[in-house]
């Protein structure tokens, strides 16, 4: 492995440099989609391994200003190589193949990198094969270019923790302004798409760790159905809500990662039970009329979007229908039902969860929850020095047993408001979709202040219900991007991708970040 971060690097006066064009073998990156990268890869005008050397270079120069890589893989070129090979020989495995790819830091390996969840007490854990999803991109031929930084823990340890910070890289920048915050937990995933350390990258959720770094870092995210992507071989937070999904800078991208990502894995068995919801294509769902005809909810009952998010969400609903939907206004009910029985719940989940995943993993870490717990006393300079561990102390309170009768009634109430709540007013509005504004411009950062207050809580009903969710870039508010959240029900990957796309496609919003040092 090549660690590439350093907690203590400095912002260099020189950032705004790197926010010019973005271009390899005269193909302007910002522009290209994965199509247009495999027809240059065709043709001979470019290859994988200059494409791979060209990230692995813009990481070096870029990372000790924004900290999202954490580790890049030594086997990289090699990868690069051969799927260079497999194309001169008429072999390519597909529009995947020779794709630069960054992991969030929680997703196993089975080669010379570690997967650390962003923590020292896993530096020397060893995962005995690779995740579900790392599987399948080897098999589709993605280049697994390294490990992105994230919140430490996916943001499951302290109520007081800040967005994008790890012992083991430090705190991830926001692009577009450096001392702004880039949410997370998949704040690495998210800051590297915009920044172009990478084609794409795949995030995990729990709730709003894909869409809120997607939006405020004016990429693409999707949080797919639960049971679609496999949950094996990823460091876990809750199995009830977790899951891994695509970070792009378009859609058409995305939907190529999805495709990649989704399938059966027998090491998981909700995604068995769901293989016939899976797809190998999903782009052939998106035109730029998609929005014709269809009837979008407007969900206004979130927390605390700003005076500059309003206005830009209602030009957002202007361009939808002017795009040919019929937006509907909306409530989601039993939202009370979800905020008092979702995080109780994952205390259970996450002591049962997490002490399975390392009772599974090789290599040298605590055993346990507990273990853990003494390990950032032992090691508190270090894994403590802004925020406590008081998410930890209160799992390990619970019996960790997913049987307990409490702990059940817990998860029932959870899961059931969140499915009826989005049934009910899908079906009850006729409604294809549902929309609303994913986040207010990025906050500065503040380390050992926490961040829940300045969230946007849209993403709840679709993380909780396990029902699909995704983001697509928005508006900007000044330099920082705002992005529009798009959900629906089960399994709707095809119809709000197609959303997504006809909405991008019009509006054409995301620029390039701009590395501003600080707007006061």
């Amino acid at each position: 492995m090549t660690l590439v971060a350093s907690a203590a690097a400095a912002v260099p006066a020189q950032a705004t440099a790197f926010s010019g064009r973005v271009v390899v073998a005269g193909i302007d990156l910002e522009r290209a989609t994965i199509p247009d990268l495999q027809r240059a890869m065709r043709s001979g005008r470019l290859t994988s391994v200059e494409l791979t050397a060209f990230y692995l270079q813009r990481i070096r120069k870029l990372n000790p200003t924004l900290h999202a890589v954490l580790t890049t893989n030594p086997d990289a070129l090699r990868l690069a190589a051969d799927s260079d090979l497999r194309r001169h020989r008429h072999r390519s495995k597909g529009p995947m193949d020779g794709i630069p790819v960054l992991l969030k830091d929680n997703i196993d390996t089975a080669d010379r990198q570690p997967t650390t969840a962003g923590s020292t007490a896993l530096l020397e854990s060893r995962p005995y094969r690779d995740a579900g999803v790392v599987e399948n991109l080897r098999e589709a031929g993605a280049v697994i270019l390294g490990k992105a930084n994230l919140s430490e823990w996916s943001s499951y340890r302290s109520t007081s923790s800040s967005n994008g910070w790890s012992p083991l890289a430090g705190q991830t920048a926001n692009p577009y302004v450096l001392d702004r915050n880039p949410c997370g937990s998949s704040s690495g995933p998210g800051v590297a798409v915009a920044a172009h350390l990478a084609t794409v990258a795949v995030g995990t959720e729990t709730d709003g760790s894909i869409s809120c770094p997607s939006g405020a870092n004016g990429i693409v995210g999707v949080k797919p159905s639960l049971g679609l992507v496999s949950r094996s071989g990823i460091v876990p937070v809750s199995k009830q809500q977790d899951t891994a999904g695509p970070m792009a800078r378009n859609v058409v991208d995305a939907a190529i990662l999805l495709a990649a990502l989704n399938g059966a894995d027998r090491r998981d068995p909700i995604t068995v039970d769901a293989a016939r919801q899976s797809l190998d294509d999903y782009t052939k769902f998106l035109r730029p009329n998609a929005l014709r005809g269809k009837r979008i909810g407007v969900w206004r009952e979130v927390y605390t979007p700003d005076d500059t998010t309003k206005a830009a969400f209602e030009q957002a609903l202007g361009k939808l229908r002017k795009l040919g939907a019929t937006t509907v206004e909306i409530t989601i009910p039993y939202l009370d039902v979800i905020a008092a029985n979702e995080f109780p719940a994952i205390r259970t989940e996450f002591k049962h969860d997490l002490n399975a995943y390392l009772a599974s993993t090789g290599g040298k870490h605590p055993a346990d929850l507990a273990a853990l717990i003494q390990y950032n006393l032992d090691h508190a300079a270090v894994e403590m020095p802004y925020w406590t561990q008081n998410l930890w102390d209160r799992s390990q309170a619970t019996t960790g047993d997913l049987n307990d009768p409490a702990y059940r009634a817990l998860r029932e109430a959870a899961t059931s408001a969140a499915r009826r709540g989005l049934d009910e007013t899908l079906r009850g509005n006729k409604l294809d979709a549902i929309v609303a504004p994913t986040n207010n411009a990025a906050w500065k950062t503040q380390l050992g202040v926490g961040d829940g207050a300045l969230l946007i809580d849209s993403s709840g009903p679709a993380a909780v219900s396990g029902y699909a969710n995704m983001t697509v870039p928005m508006a900007y508010a000044g330099p920082l991007p705002l992005g529009l959240s798009i959900m629906g029900g089960k399994f709707s990957e095809p119809s709000l991708l197609a959303i997504a796309y006809a909405f991008e496609q019009d509006t054409k919003v995301r620029r390039l970040p701009t590395f501003i040092p600080s707007i006061g």
